[in-house]
């Protein structure tokens, strides 16, 4: 049987709407995929913490609150620091193209934007990890 994708959903800083985060998470879970949701305000060290001692593969961090530019890149170095930048971040929210394509090249696999299709999350994620569609 092959290993289900294992994805940490988290909503990092103070953003208190978490709609979208849960849908994405319940969508998840339908496609078959083992979903850890983190629930609100969550910081940077326990969403890269609660990433590893989860065993994740992925991490989906969902941020309305514009503190994208900060949140994203401190998970990815939190993860390189503790030998896990193996973990996959991808991401979702209000967050303008230009700041998209600057974390992108951070090292954020992918951005989705408002209105984003759950099924374009699952595609990705399995062509990501070499599952059928």
């Amino acid at each position: 049987m092959d290993k289900k994708i294992r994805v940490l959903v988290a909503k990092p800083g103070l953003d208190g709407h978490d709609r979208g985060a849960k849908v994405v998470a319940n969508a998840l879970k339908d496609a078959g995929m083992e979903v850890i949701y983190t629930g609100l305000h969550q910081t940077p060290e326990m969403i890269a913490e609660s990433a590893v001692q989860e065993d994740v593969d992925v991490i989906g961090l969902s941020i309305l609150s514009g503190a994208h530019m900060t949140m994203f890149p401190k998970v990815l170095e939190l993860l390189k620091e503790k030998g896990a930048d193996d973990i996959m971040v991808f991401g979702g929210g209000i967050i303008p193209a230009e700041d998209m394509e600057k974390l992108e090249a951070e090292g954020v696999a992918k951005i989705f934007g408002p209105g984003t299709n759950t099924h374009d999350i699952i595609d990705f994620l399995k062509a990501e990890f070499g599952k059928e569609k």
